[in-house]
């Protein structure tokens, strides 16, 4: 709240030392430039009732501008006439300061002759067209500019989203409007005036001969004065108005620098409602977009596996299936039914979870893919959907962890739980299975269903890790194998040589 009073603080300096810059320019065109609408001589009443006036007048626009901006500060940020009002600050500002201008061309042009008894209706006129041509444009255009780079600090407090263009019915300025006028105002107009300003001496040296040498001298203080004052104007300006277009230009490059490196949470400000500030809304909805994307993706990843999803994404998972020779392994509890009918529905969830981490984090750590948890069962595979020439033996080892991991987190536990695990190697039939509306990678073939079977022998034999006799053949001699006499399994008319896992 005290940032926020201290910018509004600033605003209303920068204001009150625009309206004085004015009303110097002012004087120093209608004493010297045009003096045929004042007399030649400055008086005390002139420069009093200037200053009370000048005052006046500042106190007023004061006034009508917090007035005006009054329900930003206090009203609903979410309210439309707020946010509009929000956007309209600086125009409105400029208005008032303009506003301004033109009573004090009344001011100066009426009120003043009419007390002085100098007052004529063309210098009246005279008087009120060059005040609010010389002062009020040239104050008003600086205001403006001003208070927007200023304010500009304010605006993404106002509009979090960065909404800026939804707001309707406030003007819009583009960038090739701002240069244009701050060629205008820095360019043209000091010329013009000193083009004038020698075109008015010309004038009275030859009418006045005799003094020319002494107008002479007073054109030249007079242009002089105009290029010091031109220059600090045009300096200020300029330098106001390229830092509202350098200024989210650079922000906008910083976070385009972090999406670069990887960083979604780059949001870059909205400012404006120029082109810059509709390629800022732009950028962000870019980032929500990408940020989107990314949850989806990591929560695909959670359903699917990250491998899978990388693959189903990058197009090379086959809707059609592709042959692969792979290893599958299946793990399942044992006396799992007992164990569910004494325990209590959320702990076995709990115990349930617990036991799958620890299994798949050992799956992952050999290279292996977790394909489906099934009640309280494991389906994995290795080789696939990323190829590894050594599968088997990366299959075996992730048993070996899982045999580990398990006594490990049985420890300590009331009722340590087992289970058996059952490894064989061949080929497969892997794509996308289902229905046009859903679909998952899946693994279909014999071998699938033989390393299920064996699984199903851990219990028989009393081993909790069994390997097929093609798997033993793919293994480099590391692990030590006890070969058990050959069985028949469900669905196989031949009979089936494992090796138990020692």
């Amino acid at each position: 709240m005290d940032a926020l009073s201290a910018r509004r603080r600033s605003i209303v300096r920068r204001t009150r030392a625009a309206n004085l810059f004015g009303a110097v320019m002012a004087f120093v065109y209608f004493r010297f430039i045009d003096p045929m609408t004042a007399g030649p001589e400055v008086a005390w009443p002139e420069i009093v009732f200037s200053v009370v006036a000048f005052t006046g007048l500042t106190l007023v626009g004061v006034r009508i501008g917090s007035r005006w901006a009054a329900p930003i500060g206090s009203g609903d940020p979410a309210a439309p006439e707020v946010r509009r009002r929000a956007l309209m600050f600086p125009w409105a500002m400029a208005a008032v300061v303009f506003g301004g201008w033109v009573m004090a061309g009344v001011v100066w042009g009426v009120v003043w002759p009419l007390l002085a008894g100098t007052f004529t209706l063309p210098s009246a006129v005279r008087a009120g067209i060059g005040i609010t041509a010389v002062g009020g444009v040239v104050t008003a255009t600086i205001v403006f500019f001003s208070i927007e780079n200023r304010w500009r600090h304010e605006l993404p407090q106002l509009f979090p989203a960065g909404d800026l263009s939804s707001v309707r019915g406030v003007p819009r300025l583009p960038v090739r409007a701002r240069l244009l006028v701050v060629f205008l105002l820095t360019s043209v107009g000091p010329l013009a005036l000193l083009g004038l300003v020698a075109w008015r001496r010309g004038r009275l040296a030859a009418a006045d001969p005799a003094n020319a040498g002494m107008m002479l001298g007073e054109m030249l203080a007079i242009i002089g004065f105009f290029i010091v004052a031109g220059l600090v104007a045009a300096v200020r300006l300029s330098w106001v108005v390229s830092d509202s277009v350098a200024a989210p230009l650079l922000g906008l490059t910083f976070a385009m620098a972090r999406v670069e490196r990887g960083d979604l949470d780059a949001y870059c400000p909205v400012v404006s409602n120029d082109e810059i500030g509709a390629a800022t809304e732009g950028f962000n909805r870019m980032l929500d977009g990408l940020r989107e994307r990314e949850t989806i993706k990591d929560a695909f990843g959670r359903y699917v596996t990250r491998e899978v999803r990388d693959e189903i994404l990058a197009g090379r998972v086959s809707f059609e299936g592709e042959q692969r020779e792979v290893t599958m392994l299946f793990a399942d509890l044992r006396d799992f039914t007992p164990w569910v009918e004494s325990t209590e529905p959320r702990q076995v969830v709990r115990d349930l979870n617990a036991y799958f981490a620890e299994m798949e984090a050992a799956i992952r750590a050999h290279g292996g893919l977790v394909l489906q948890f099934i009640g309280d069962e494991i389906e994995a595979v290795f080789g696939a959907p990323v190829p590894s020439p050594d599968h088997a033996a990366r299959a075996v080892r992730a048993a070996l962890d899982m045999r580990a991991r398990l006594r490990a987190w049985n420890t300590g536990r009331a009722r340590p739980l087992s289970h058996g695990i059952g490894v064989h190697t061949g080929a497969v039939l892997a794509g996308a299975i289902g229905s046009r509306d859903r679909l998952s990678y899946a693994l279909v073939g014999d071998t699938v269903n033989l390393a299920s079977r064996i699984e199903g022998l851990t219990k028989e034999v009393g081993a909790d890790i069994l390997v097929s006799a093609t798997t033993a053949r793919r293994l480099d001699g590391g692990v030590a194998l006890e070969p058990l006499p050959a069985v028949r399994v469900k669905g196989k008319t031949a009979e089936v040589e494992v090796f138990r896992v020692v």
